[in-house]
């Protein structure tokens, strides 16, 4: 394994930004050499931040573009607002740079295809920043799933339940983005948190695909309702009205037949949830309350209790908790046994693992362009269904047919698309701590 340090440029240093930068710096080989945005009071304080964990104060910069054209970065992170995403991925890939891009929703199709596009004709690589993808519960029915224990997988629920009402109003306070995004827009905003780990469970883009979807709103009372009792009267976001519903569902199709249901749901008093669920022949797992039910193992207790027209007793849930550790996947065996670190329950650092092994090594990452385009495209079109009435809308092949020929999938320890065999893993943290 090479020793090279790689250099990184950090576009965006608000919270996301920070934090993830704060956990990139603890990376063996890996050095912050640049950071930016256009407020310079944020640069500097990650600047002395760099500096006091390293000893080596990167260079800042108020404009992405001396990041992606600079010789002293060999990766940009971008964790800038939804709306830069594109164009500084696009930019860096023509630099030549590896781009870690963190999640969003699409704002048009066609930035979509810029990424595939740019992607193609550069041959630079881009990985979306899904750290849910690398979740324990996630990668532990990821684990179930290939081995079987949910027979034919059927139908997949996810969603982003998370009561960010405070976060909405004391944002745009401050300039943030994401209000005004649900003031002007309508339609699933913040997909890829529940989307991610059930398109990998599927094997969307590596022998499916999502082909269609439909959307509907709810009405909208959650925000103006918490304006109104917790802001000044002569606020100005009294009454303010929002055009996102309190709760968006889309449904999509995937061309193996399966069925996945969406959630967005952040302006209403709710615990955090990512709301996944896993339907098959052979049993259902249940993120709300922790819970599982597998067909084979109450298959012949069942049976033997048939009555006339039903069955005498119903199956019972279990914790999902046992399970968790029975299957649990062999990167998280390994993160538990070397110490787990980083945010958002160690999701963060096994996402900048598996990004810092594609970069050192150039390959694959195991969220591509591909992958990116298909997911943020969900928010652009649930937009156009709402709009329409909840309309059909067709979802492109960004891999134009190539997801019917096994694409290419990396076979290494941070692979999302299959479990491999337990000496695969073994020490897989060495290179990065």
């Amino acid at each position: 394994m090479s020793d090279k340090v790689i250099k990184v440029g950090v576009v965006g240093l608000g919270g996301r930004g920070k934090s993830m930068t704060s956990v990139a710096m603890g990376f063996k080989n890996v050095q912050i050499t640049m950071v930016c945005d256009g407020n310079e009071e944020r640069i500097a304080l990650v600047q002395d931040m760099v500096e006091k964990k390293t000893n080596i104060r990167p260079a800042g910069a108020t404009d992405y573009r001396q990041v992606v054209t600079s010789p002293d970065v060999d990766c940009v992170l971008i964790f800038t607002s939804w709306d830069m995403h594109v164009d500084i991925a696009v930019a860096a890939m023509k630099a030549g740079k590896y781009v870690g891009m963190e999640v969003g929703g699409a704002y048009d199709l066609e930035d979509c295809w810029r990424l595939v596009r740019t992607h193609e004709e550069t041959g630079t690589h881009l990985m979306m920043l899904e750290n849910c993808c690398y979740g324990e519960k996630e990668l532990a029915i990821l684990k179930m799933a290939r081995e079987g224990k949910f027979g034919r997988i059927v139908h997949c629920r996810a969603s982003y339940e998370h009561d960010l009402r405070y976060e909405l109003v004391a944002g745009e306070r401050r300039g943030h983005y994401r209000l005004k995004n649900l003031q002007m827009r309508c339609g699933e905003l913040y997909p890829t948190h529940g989307l991610g780990p059930m398109c990998n469970l599927l094997r969307i883009n590596r022998g499916n695909r999502m082909v269609s979807l439909t959307a509907m709103s709810s009405r909208a009372d959650g925000i103006r309702e918490w304006v109104a009792e917790n802001e000044p009267a002569d606020s100005p976001l009294q009454g303010i009205e929002m055009n996102t519903g309190d709760v968006t569902t889309t449904m999509i199709k995937c061309a193996g037949g399966e069925t996945i249901l969406l959630t967005h749901e952040i302006t209403l008093p709710h615990p955090y949830s990512r709301g996944n669920r896993v339907d098959g022949t052979g049993g259902v797992y249940m993120e709300d309350g922790n819970q599982i039910y597998l067909w084979e193992e109450d298959k012949e207790e069942y049976c033997s209790n048939l009555g006339e027209f039903y069955p005498e007793k119903d199956g019972k849930w279990k914790n999902f908790d046992a399970y968790k550790e029975k299957y649990a996947h062999p990167v998280w065996k390994q993160f538990k046994k070397a110490g787990v670190q980083g945010g958002h329950g160690g999701m963060d650092y096994l996402l900048l693992c598996a990004f810092f092994h594609a970069v050192r090594n150039q390959e694959q990452p195991p969220i591509d362009a591909y992958d990116a385009a298909s997911w943020m495209a969900i928010t652009c079109l649930s937009e156009h269904s709402v709009a329409m009435g909840s309309a059909p809308v067709a979802i492109p092949d960004f891999t134009r047919g190539q997801w019917l020929n096994d694409r290419t999938m990396i076979k290494n320890a941070f692979a999302l698309d299959e479990v491999y065999e337990e000496e695969l893993y073994e020490d897989m943290f060495e290179e990065h701590a």
